[in-house]
């Protein structure tokens, strides 16, 4: 017979193994972030797009990202914007003829979220048959660097099919809450996207700032529609050899919430559309990874496995303090890594939030909300919780945009 004691050291020599393979490998890759290369822009514009905005009653917030994109440094001949209301009860649709760009407004009491919008705009595109070379995505709460397609072009000329924008934060500083948020979006965008980009493997999609190849969406169709289209469309592309890259010279600026419920609960969609990925495709990318001797497919599956960032801060953290905090308990079982590891591991992984801040060249006020960082962290064990027993979720709740800020005023703070 089977005693408790040897089920419970099996399963706490598991879990050192598990959490102490991924803090090491996320700490090593990290390195490869310290370098930064800015890539030139070689190639004169020869690339056609079609500017996809996504708005479910955005009203607040639409105007200043078209006043935005009509001054992107690139011919506006080779480029059309797109304004998708989806499912809009306010004056989105008519702000956005306004500003002279294309609306097309969508109604659906079943398919609806920004994937379902995305499949619909695209086949409106195919009925105008207009030709472009692909297709660019941003949210109606969003503000660009002007330079975002030149860079765009430049990928998609070296033969790049899928680039991923630098994901930045237009609100960092409004409340404690978008502050953390941001500094979890610098350190991720450095210590993981950067380093994935040195290091040639594929970089995680982040649902605005995208830009896609047209002929790839053809061949593959857009079947992304749950709640996280963008882990969605990101697996099944590396799934077939295909892999993201990440354009650190090209920004956009996200709207974080201010308050904690509404980022927990957008959060909360997040996680339960990234359970749901990681079910579909996490197996088939390990077995392909094994199998081919692929390590960029095997990154795609530990990155679905759960949120790395999220995994490393808290299951190291547990570990080092179980081991520290429980000394008769764990006499008991099995000591797999020592407890300087994870004390190593912890330090390197709190070392990276400021680290990557001041190679960000963050504003400094922004490092007033490190303090605070743990204490929002520590929201995600409820959020992660939760996303996991109700994952079957599929239905879309709105994010609400209140700040129009002009982009202007990004250069200015």
């Amino acid at each position: 017979m089977i005693s408790w004691t040897a089920v419970l050291t099996v399963a706490f020599i598991a879990l050192q193994a598990i959490t102490g393979l991924i803090g090491l490998y996320q700490v090593v890759l990290s390195v490869f972030g310290l370098v930064y290369r800015r890539k030139p822009l070689v190639h004169e514009p020869a690339k056609r797009f079609a500017v996809f905005v996504a708005a479910h009653n955005e009203e607040r917030v639409i105007a200043p990202l078209l006043e935005n994109l009509k001054r992107l440094d690139y011919p506006q001949s080779m480029y059309d914007v797109y304004v998708i209301a989806d499912n809009c009860t306010d004056r989105t649709a008519e702000i956005a003829r306004e500003h002279g760009v294309i609306a097309e407004e969508r109604t659906s009491e079943t398919e609806r979220g920004k994937g379902y919008a995305i499949r619909w705009m695209l086949e409106r595109v195919k009925e105008r048959k207009v030709s472009y070379d692909a297709v660019v995505m941003f949210d109606a709460d969003n503000l660009v660097g002007t330079n975002f397609l030149r860079v765009m072009n430049d990928r998609l000329l070296d033969g790049h099919k899928v680039i991923q924008g630098y994901l930045d934060i237009k609100n960092p500083l409004d409340s404690w809450v978008s502050v953390s948020m941001a500094i979890s979006y610098w350190y991720t965008n450095r210590m993981w996207q950067l380093s994935r980009r040195n290091l040639g493997l594929s970089c995680a999609l982040g649902g605005t700032g995208l830009c896609i190849d047209m002929p790839l969406i053809n061949r593959l169709g857009w079947e992304a529609t749950g709640l996280t289209e963008d882990v969605e469309f990101g697996a099944k592309c590396v799934v077939e050899g295909i892999y993201p890259v990440w354009a650190h010279e090209a920004k956009v600026y996200d709207e974080k919430p201010i308050l904690l419920v509404a980022s927990m609960r957008q959060r909360l969609r997040w996680m339960q559309g990234h359970f749901n990925c990681a079910q579909q495709y996490m197996g088939t990318l390990l077995l392909a990874s094994i199998k081919e001797r692929n390590l960029a497919k095997l990154d795609a599956a530990i990155y679905l496995f759960q949120p790395m960032r999220f995994l490393i801060l808290f299951l190291t953290a547990f570990m080092f303090l179980f081991q520290n905090s429980n000394p008769a308990m764990v006499a008991g079982f099995t000591e797999l890594l020592p407890t300087w590891f994870w004390a190593v591991i912890n330090l390197f992984i709190l070392i990276q939030m400021p680290l990557a801040m001041l190679l960000e060249r963050v504003e400094w006020r922004a490092f007033i909300g490190l303090p605070l960082f743990p204490f929002f962290m520590l929201t995600w064990f409820p959020v992660t919780a939760f996303a996991l027993f109700t994952r079957r979720n599929r239905v879309w709740k709105h994010t609400a945009h209140t700040r129009a800020i002009q982009f202007d005023d990004l250069r200015t703070r």
